[in-house]
């Protein structure tokens, strides 16, 4: 995986390394590298081994990944935006096996869609929440409501691919996840 500067670079994105983080907004002294530096600083509250916290976490990462695509190589963006639909409008409940699977499904996805690309909303106008709000809440429950409310205002900032994103996301739905646990069940029994 390649370091967001790196990445930044190969956008031919110059980051900045003083005042708010030019990406989100968020309120920071030291732009971009202070905001990817805190971003975990807020989820201290949960338990990562334990499951039910997960969904905290693919909704954070998603939410923070939107927030800065210009730090993240393109086919992130359909990613984070796919995984937002089927955890926000189709109600999955996510786990970290199908993660693999959404990308195994988007590799074989782009090989025929080498020319599409995400609209990306602009800097700043992808959700007021951001991740140095996480560390203003005092309890679980309380980063937990901010993080769904993060992950939801994100998502529809980028409401111009909701369109494309459902598709993708019937795609997975209806062929490739059915077809992976269908495989995965069978082998179990031989």
């Amino acid at each position: 995986m390649q370091d967001f500067m790196d990445q930044a670079a190969k956008n031919g994105v110059a980051l900045l390394d003083k005042g708010m983080c030019q990406f989100c907004g968020a309120n920071y002294q030291r732009g971009i590298f202070e905001c990817m530096e805190n971003y975990n600083n807020g989820l201290v509250y949960f338990d990562f081994n334990d499951s039910k916290n997960h969904l905290f976490r693919f909704l954070s990462v998603d939410a923070h990944a939107l927030q800065h695509p210009e730090i993240h190589g393109r086919w992130s963006n359909h990613f984070h935006l796919t995984r937002l639909h089927l955890i926000l409008e189709k109600k999955q409940t996510w786990d970290y096996n199908k993660s693999p699977l959404l990308s195994d499904y988007l590799n074989e996805y782009k090989s025929s869609k080498e020319n599409e690309f995400l609209k990306i909303p602009e800097p700043m106008n992808r959700g007021k929440i951001t991740a140095k709000d996480l560390i203003k809440t005092t309890n679980a429950e309380e980063c937990a409501e901010l993080i769904i409310k993060w992950a939801d205002e994100v998502y529809h900032s980028w409401s111009s691919n909701h369109a494309l994103v459902s598709q993708i996301a019937d795609g997975f739905l209806n062929n490739f996840y059915k077809e992976t646990t269908q495989a995965e069940k069978t082998k179990k029994r031989l």
